[in-house]
């Protein structure tokens, strides 16, 4: 993982070598429409105001919770003990880049979702609630946090959301038996994971499907998969939102392009 130093150092030359994300100089008519009506779309929607009021209960909840661990060397049946207020300040996505999602979905009207990483279920919200009609199944670690997640869903009346629990090694074969119109991938921030969650998804996109991975630039490890992936011949189409970045598998894309815009 990048220092905080050395992630703003990068983030300020994304931030000046960037597209200036209002869609000059883009000649990908596909690109500059996702720039200018997602993007840069600043509608405050309805949904946004009851998902930001869960975020802020879960940052003033004070419940400790036993959270298993999954990480590297870790052994197992390991729990560790957490604050949820704490969780919810270290791994729920920024509201800016969670609504991001939201239109995202909502604009290629996704249908099958898929989430690896649910956390407390912020932007698992969002996604769901993009598309009421869609089915979102969401991928968890700790069947504590899920817990949490799912009281969260109950308090937005989500009904079309399912949560798998376990570690990602062993539950990720029972969702990959199928199509995907829309994946978010924020789990295991770690190279060989990353790419073997990618590989393992590759026969679950089609054409049309949306491909977002969390946290690209987080440390030189997820900054390599990032390459790997751009460079996959699956892949005709990347954008790099620094936080984020989009992945499009559009067999009318004659060319691969890569872009890096400011968001």
């Amino acid at each position: 993982m990048y220092s905080t130093l050395q992630l703003t150092i990068k983030f300020l030359r994304y931030y000046l070598n960037a597209s200036n994300g209002k869609g000059q100089g883009i000649h990908s008519p596909f690109v500059f429409q996702l720039v200018t009506k997602v993007l840069n779309d600043k509608t405050e929607y309805p949904s946004y105001k009851a998902i930001e009021q869960q975020r802020s209960l879960l940052l003033c909840n004070e419940s400790i919770i036993e959270v298993d661990d999954f990480g590297a060397g870790s052994v197992k049946g390991l729990k560790k003990k957490r604050v949820v207020q704490a969780i919810a300040a270290s791994s729920l996505k920024p509201k800016k880049y969670a609504q991001l999602l939201f239109r995202l979905a909502q604009h290629f009207q996704s249908k099958e979702i898929l989430e690896l990483g649910t956390s407390l279920g912020i932007t698992t919200s969002y996604l769901a609630i993009a598309n009421p009609s869609a089915a979102v199944a969401t991928m968890e670690g700790s069947a504590a946090i899920a817990s949490i997640a799912q009281q969260t869903f109950q308090q937005l009346q989500l009904k079309n959301i399912e949560i798998i629990t376990g570690n990602f090694d062993e539950t990720l074969t029972s969702v990959s038996n199928k199509q995907y119109d829309f994946i978010f991938i924020d789990g295991n921030h770690r190279k060989e994971p990353t790419l073997r969650y990618f590989n393992q998804l590759l026969g679950c996109m089609h054409n049309d499907s949306v491909l977002v991975f969390d946290d690209i630039h987080w440390s030189k490890e997820m900054e390599e998969a990032w390459e790997q992936i751009q460079l996959h011949p699956s892949v005709t189409l990347t954008i790099d939102l620094f936080f984020i970045g989009l992945v499009f598998f559009r067999k009318e894309q004659k060319e691969k392009e890569y872009f890096v815009i400011r968001f």
